[in-house]
């Protein structure tokens, strides 16, 4: 019998971070700091929502653009929080933001085409690019550099096969930000080069110190930018898959029509959850979010100091819900740091090389768990650095 499997597909690389996943399923003793994940419940009034569209029986198909109510939200959130204007025909309701990246670059990358991706990063971002038949091209940004994209790396790699820039901000797994004094720098060059900017804001909510800033929200760049977003990290909806993505049309309307052979809709309860809560969280000052936001950097904080203090020097993340610690110090890199870690003191890590290769001597770690955890973790964490650099 012939071998059915594609190309694409087979010589597709499989998940760094699945393969720690599945070392840890069926495991009770272990200590998990790999999810990316909020540990928080969705908001009740949210989930009530979703609740009663299903008794009130709307359990059909919506627009294939998701419904008018939920786009019109979406869009007033949007300039409201962050300057960012797209009209509600400029968006479509996506089953979360990982379809919207899929879609993205489906509908804009053709055969060999370049897409830069900045590095560490999403580990799909890569291979949805190889799965068009585009050349994925990685821009290693340094802990040195605050895991920035600078204009001048920027600049370095841009070649004549260069159609379109993703820019990961905040970032999984390092996260760092982008302030506006460094997209700035960035908008002349793009523009100079005409590049598509595919922007995945999923953690635009998880800052901290400082409000998120859009590459979107910069004059002209809304026309040449593809804007990602959802609900799962900042409304603790990860289950619930809703995102969203935006941008002018004809690359819009490309999306949508590669989204009805696919996917005809988002679920309609989980598009009436969304919207429950921009409303609940529009009306109290988006209370909810703070708060989670608020917990977060407790824990942000403790996962820094922790990490200094065993001696792996860990950047200081301004967003999202990871740390990114450097293990050179132990002399192993961070995927045989995770697996002994796993082994030995049944603490679960991700090795940072699964975002990227500039990340061979991280490992990620979420803080989206309990303070108990974290601390059981770290302690585990503290004394295994210990062995291993003693002997």
């Amino acid at each position: 019998m012939r071998d059915f499997v594609s190309k694409k597909a087979r010589d597709l690389k499989p998940s760094g971070i699945r393969k720690f996943f599945d070392l840890c399923q069926g495991s009770k003793d272990i200590i998990s700091l790999g999810v990316g994940e909020p540990d928080f419940i969705t908001p009740w009034q949210i989930s009530d929502a979703g609740i009663k569209t299903i008794k009130a029986g709307k359990t059909q198909y919506t627009s294939n653009k998701g419904l008018e109510s939920l786009r019109e939200e979406i869009s007033l959130y949007l300039k409201n929080r962050y300057s960012v204007c797209y009209d509600k025909e400029e968006i479509m309701v996506t089953v979360g933001a990982s379809e919207a990246i899929d879609v993205a670059l489906r509908a804009t990358i053709d055969e060999g085409d370049e897409v830069l991706v900045p590095l560490p990063s999403y580990v799909s971002y890569a291979p949805c690019v190889e799965l068009c038949g585009g050349v994925a091209v990685g821009v290693p940004c340094t802990a040195e550099n605050g895991f920035k994209l600078t204009p001048e790396l920027l600049e370095s790699v841009i070649t004549p096969k260069t159609k379109a820039l993703i820019f990961p901000f905040p970032n999984n797994p390092t996260g760092a930000i982008m302030e506006k004094e460094y997209v700035e720098k960035l908008v002349p060059i793009i523009e100079k080069h005409d590049l598509l900017v595919i922007s995945d804001e999923i953690y635009s909510e998880l800052t901290y110190g400082q409000n998120h800033f859009s590459i979107a929200s910069m004059p002209g760049m809304a026309e040449r930018t593809v804007y990602i977003s959802g609900f799962s990290k900042a409304f603790a909806m990860t289950g619930w898959r809703i995102g969203y993505v935006c941008a002018k049309n004809p690359v819009l309307s490309a999306m949508l029509k590669i989204h009805q052979y696919s996917l005809i809709c988002a679920p309609i309860f989980s598009q009436y959850a969304a919207l429950e809560g921009l409303i609940v969280s529009k009306n109290d000052d988006y209370s909810v979010v703070e708060t989670m936001r608020n917990e977060y950097d407790r824990r942000r904080k403790f996962m820094i100091s922790a990490f200094n203090e065993m001696g792996l020097t860990c950047f200081e993340p301004k967003g999202a819900f990871y740390v990114f610690p450097c293990v050179k110090i132990t002399g192993l890199t961070g995927e045989q740091f995770a697996e002994r870690l796993l082994k030995e003191k049944r603490v679960a890590v991700v090795p940072g090389d699964a975002f990227g290769e500039s990340g061979k001597y991280f490992i990620r770690c979420s803080y989206a768990y309990s303070m108990k955890s974290l601390i059981d973790a770290t302690d585990k964490i503290r004394e295994f650095v210990k062995s291993v650099v003693d002997n």
